[in-house]
């Protein structure tokens, strides 16, 4: 293997490499980091954000962006926590809770994909007003008081594993299924890589849009109902950061902020990284504003290892498929 696909390989995989590294250092500074329990731990704590990214990741690659995922789970909790307590139903709160995501992403994915604004700027405002109100609905204050048969999806546990991190693996599928054994994987791809292009091929630029926007609004919802559930109560910033830690996660997986290119495989990376940094850090005894400092350079880091990563998977050939051709200079 020549050194041209060596790089090729470590620019893919770098996330990978990385995640092994923090491994061993938190594993030498304290031996208990791979306990079971502790990896278990680990995967608990990723379920709610590993829920929202695999879903922003596909949005990412089909060249849209949603900022307003923790909005959307904290006002989800809210509204789903507050239906239960007036109804007495967990089966009512739910689908109002999930209501909540469905709305959220159609107005995002309409506005975006629709009337052609810019995601960005759209989705930050959107932040703005389902935190906003997700706190007017409360008051500020906490929802406590939820149904027993709500509160106990928290602590279930089928064959020893927690409901939340099953849902993250059915979460897993379905991105491997979307993106890798779908068509419609060829088109979130061909969408984020040149709408133009996508338009003249037949593909529905818009409404493959828009669809990601909704399940990204659904995926946001279900964190918000998880972590609810496992706290017994809701509060109206449940989700606050959610998105930056989901967007650092997508950006660390080598997934491209402009679009067109990512990978499951690479998302997953992203979020162990970040789940094993958390980890360690508390495991080390970090402050908690220490972490959100390393959360937001890691951040920068994954933005800067995307532009590093793009550039260079553009400039070199494939070299599986396409070596470089051989210049025979013509003599006059």
């Amino acid at each position: 293997m020549n050194t041209k696909a060596m790089t090729y390989i470590v620019a893919r995989n770098g996330t990978w490499a990385g995640c092994l590294c923090l491994f061993l250092l938190f594993y030498y500074w304290n031996q208990n980091f791979l306990s079971f329990g502790n990896l278990r731990n680990i995967g608990e704590a990723l379920s709610a954000l590993g829920v929202v990214a695999i879903p922003l990741a596909l949005l990412v690659i089909a060249g849209g962006v949603d900022l307003s995922v923790g909005s959307v789970a904290s006002l989800s909790g809210v509204v789903g926590a507050l239906v239960m307590i007036h109804t007495g139903s967990p089966l009512l709160g739910i689908v109002s809770g999930l209501s909540v995501g469905v709305v959220a992403g159609i107005v995002n994915g309409l506005l975006v994909s629709y009337f052609k604004f810019n995601s960005i700027v759209i989705t930050l405002g959107a932040l703005s007003v389902w935190g906003g109100l997700a706190l007017h609905l409360t008051g500020g204050r906490t929802v406590a008081g939820l149904p027993a048969a709500f509160t106990n999806l928290g602590v279930i546990r089928v064959a020893g594993i927690s409901l939340d991190i099953l849902i993250l693996m059915l979460a897993i599928v379905y991105g491997f299924v979307m993106l890798g054994l779908l068509p419609y994987g060829r088109k979130l791809r061909a969408v984020g890589g040149s709408n133009r292009a996508a338009f003249l091929m037949g593909i529905p630029v818009e409404r493959v849009q828009f669809l990601m926007f909704v399940q990204v609004g659904v995926a946001a919802s279900l964190a918000g109902l998880v972590l609810a559930s496992k706290l017994a109560a809701a509060t109206p910033i449940t989700g606050q950061g959610m998105e930056i830690n989901a967007l650092t996660v997508v950006l660390l997986g080598g997934v491209a902020f402009t679009g067109g290119v990512g990978r499951i495989s690479g998302v997953l990376a992203g979020l162990f990284f970040v789940g094993v940094l958390r980890n360690g850090l508390v495991f080390m005894g970090t402050s908690q504003f220490l972490q959100q400092i390393l959360i937001g350079l890691t951040l920068i880091i994954a933005v800067a290892f995307d532009d590093t990563v793009r550039r260079f998977l553009k400039n070199q050939w494939d070299w599986k498929k396409n070596p470089a051709p051989v210049v025979v200079p013509v003599k006059n």
